[in-house]
């Protein structure tokens, strides 16, 4: 017990010290994941609506396929990318291995399912009189899909925290794809599994306070983004 206390000390000691090696794998892993999600929400968006605003065969079937990769393994992604841009893969010349970009693509994939479905469901539960009005009122189908994601905003912004919280706490793509190599593509998880093994229990605590507090301080980002946006 004495040896977890004196952990949590020297890792508030990190911490409050500003530890340069804490703070460039805070800020690497806040980068590598907000890129991804900006990229993932990017691309969902536009997708969602397209699903939610048509009628077409299969789409029940697509809807579940797409809720079934909510919970896709992050090493099945990690495996699967790492032989499309491995040196003898597809997409091997650009690169990508063993760099941030390589990762931010990963955590992209990850949480697109997420994104594009909770953003599909938003969209569904919006009163049917509200399309017709905006049909009726001859706005074009892009017009439309602009009007009922403002609507469902509160609803898509949940869906984004969802996403960033899968995101920065995922661990195999991070490992795979990145490598955890020191100085270039270590972020908090994969930091804190190396050095849990080395016994270097201070800087895990640390970082795992850390990775706690980031994901805090999304929540109630959101939440008062939902509340001052209802007020």
């Amino acid at each position: 017990m004495s040896e977890i206390v004196e952990g949590f000390l020297q890792a508030i000691n990190l911490i409050v010290s500003l530890n340069p090696e804490v703070l460039e794998i805070t800020g690497r892993t806040i980068y590598i994941s907000l890129s991804a999600i900006l990229i993932g929400t990017l691309i969902s968006l536009p997708v969602a609506g397209l699903i939610a605003l048509r009628e077409f065969p299969g789409k029940r079937g697509l809807m579940y396929v797409i809720q079934t990769l909510y919970s896709l393994p992050t090493v099945i992604i990690g495996l699967l990318l790492f032989l499309l841009i491995s040196s003898s893969g597809p997409f091997g010349q650009l690169h990508l291995l063993f760099t941030s970009t390589g990762v931010i693509i990963g955590q992209t994939i990850l949480v697109l399912p997420i994104l594009i479905g909770l953003t599909i469901a938003a969209l569904a539960v919006i009163d049917p009189i509200v399309r017709d009005t905006l049909a009726s009122l001859g706005a074009t189908r892009w017009q439309q899909l602009l009007a009922l994601l403002r609507e469902a905003r509160f609803a898509i912004l949940a869906a984004v925290a969802l996403a960033f919280g899968r995101a920065i706490s995922e661990v195999g793509i991070a490992i795979m794809i990145g490598g955890n190599i020191r100085g270039f593509t270590r972020i908090l998880t994969t930091a804190i599994s190396l050095e849990t093994g080395r016994g270097n229990i201070s800087l895990s605590i640390a970082l795992g306070i850390i990775l706690l507090a980031i994901a805090l301080v999304v929540n109630l980002g959101v939440n008062l983004l939902q509340g001052g946006g209802r007020a």
